[in-house]
């Protein structure tokens, strides 16, 4: 059996173009080492598995044998080690990336894409487990998805951990010493990645793929130094420095203080995609000019959180529009609107900047943010309030302020009980979802059945998520939010 699964995943690795025929025997010695096995019989391969199915039944065998321990971390370093045998060297993957970008940008990055999946860096049988939606709102489709592909691990995985002993290196999970390590309990396991070197401004950076994407060809670009988030003029340069090099992709940048910012502030690092979000279709609401800057178009746009974009063919004129807006914007105050810049030497206002490249125009989505809180929202005043605690408390980063939520696995099972409760069946409904579950019962239990009762509360997620949103953008869609963006854009001029 073990011959057989070992041979079917050397002929996998030949059919997706990770090793060539002259590479076979290699290869299959390499996995054979790993397995602790001597010999090799031949075998015709059993039936028809993918790369990522073969690979959990080498796998547990590895568990059944007692090569490796039946822990989950233990089992992810082993799985990534076997598809480790299969793939080039970083010199060689970069050498066939810049090749291929020479015919074409958009060839090198499929490539690379296909490479991250077809070796099981990129866990496509995990993803393929989040569920995923739209919901329709007055701003467009918003992406809905909740996440599922990071497993859950077993009370003896997590012992493991707290047992491990400390160690900083890599010093975290963005450092470029990640790729090809091992991995360790607590520490994931990376012996298959690999990254593209790039130029970003004459600085090293490093693309790779996220191992758990979003969304199509979801990419993270990283410094080769281990240092904080910084929103700043040199951010501007880089992220259309990238989108020039890349125009099919977008690439956005994280806020740089707690709250608003994304779940890694200790490592610069920015994330994009061959995606096209609702934000980045959105419409202008109204436009506006900027002296000193004749060539920069600027509008606020039509979406829950405060935005800017910027418009223009000159890509330096439009760094400096931007580094303007964040300049003012760093110490902009209004009390009308809650917005204070400073507590003491404690910054409060930054921005979420989105770089994308339209035919000859370069665009800069500038997204206002603020982290401040108070005794009603000691979380965040522009951070997603109570009410909607139940479906979302945590921050809106990047991916969020663009229109994609990003929503616990612990609501697959707890909104089957409010569909349930909409029914009128017996449901064991969470207590912080029950008020709510009472508003959708009155509201539907007249139209509600099994055939749409699914859909209704998918689209009342997707209100929650809108209102995650707004919360979130500093100058509201009423009438004193209009008034507070207005007062921002004069002092520009």
């Amino acid at each position: 059996m073990i011959y057989q699964l070992v041979q079917q995943l050397v002929e996998k690795t030949l059919e997706a173009q990770l090793i060539e025929q002259e590479d076979e025997v290699f290869a299959r010695n390499q996995v054979l080492s790993l397995l602790k096995l001597a010999d090799f019989k031949e075998t015709k391969s059993g039936k028809n598995l993918s790369i990522p199915d073969v690979l959990d039944e080498i796998v547990d065998y590895a568990c059944e044998h007692g090569i490796i321990e039946d822990l989950f971390d233990e089992k992810e370093i082993f799985s990534s080690k076997i598809m480790n045998c299969f793939m080039a060297r970083p010199s060689t993957v970069n050498q066939l990336f810049y090749e291929k970008y020479q015919q074409d940008p958009q060839e090198a990055t499929q490539y690379f894409y296909d490479l991250s999946k077809n070796s099981n860096y990129i866990q496509m049988n995990r993803i393929r487990k989040n569920i995923e939606y739209k919901a329709e709102t007055e701003y467009g489709e918003l992406d809905i998805t909740i996440n599922l592909s990071k497993p859950e691990k077993d009370p003896r995985s997590i012992a493991a951990e707290r047992a491990a002993v400390k160690n900083e290196y890599p010093k975290c999970l963005l450092c470029k010493e990640n790729e090809g390590y091992a991995g360790r309990i607590g520490h994931p396991a990376r012996s298959n990645h690999r990254m593209i070197r790039m130029n970003l401004l004459d600085e090293n950076w490093y693309l790779q793929y996220s191992p758990y994407v979003y969304y199509n060809e979801h990419c993270i670009v990283l410094s080769e130094k281990h240092t904080d988030m910084k929103i700043s003029r040199t951010t501007f340069q880089r992220l259309l420095s990238f989108v020039e090099q890349f125009p099919h992709y977008f690439l956005g940048s994280n806020a740089d203080i707690p709250i608003v910012g994304g779940s890694i502030l200790s490592h610069e690092h920015y994330q994009g995609g061959n995606y096209e979000f609702t934000m980045a279709k959105a419409e202008s609401d109204w436009t506006f000019k900027m002296a000193g800057f004749p060539k920069v178009e600027g509008a606020v746009v039509k979406w829950p959180m405060s935005v800017i974009r910027l418009r223009s063919e000159d890509r330096a004129e439009l760094v400096e529009a931007a580094d303007h807006i964040l300049a003012n914007w760093k110490n902009y105050n209004d009390e009308a609107v809650r917005v204070l810049a400073w507590t003491g030497e404690t910054p409060h206002n930054t921005i979420t900047p989105i770089a994308r490249k339209k035919g000859d125009v370069f665009e800069l989505d500038l997204v206002l943010r603020n982290n401040r809180t108070s005794e009603e929202h000691p979380l965040g005043i522009f951070h997603p309030h109570s009410d909607v605690h139940h479906i979302k408390k945590e921050n809106i980063g990047l991916i969020e302020v663009m229109g994609l939520a990003v929503l616990p696995a612990r609501l697959k099972d707890e909104l089957k009980e409010v569909e349930k409760f909409i029914l009128g069946e017996e449901a064991m409904v969470a207590d912080y979802h029950l008020n709510w579950a009472v508003e959708l019962r009155d509201r539907y239990q007249a139209v509600a059945d099994e055939s749409n009762v699914e859909s209704l509360v998918r689209e009342e997620v997707g209100k929650k998520f809108l209102k995650c949103l707004e919360d979130a953008g500093v100058f509201k869609w009423n009438e004193e939010g209009a008034s507070g963006f207005r007062r921002f854009i004069r002092t520009l001029s």
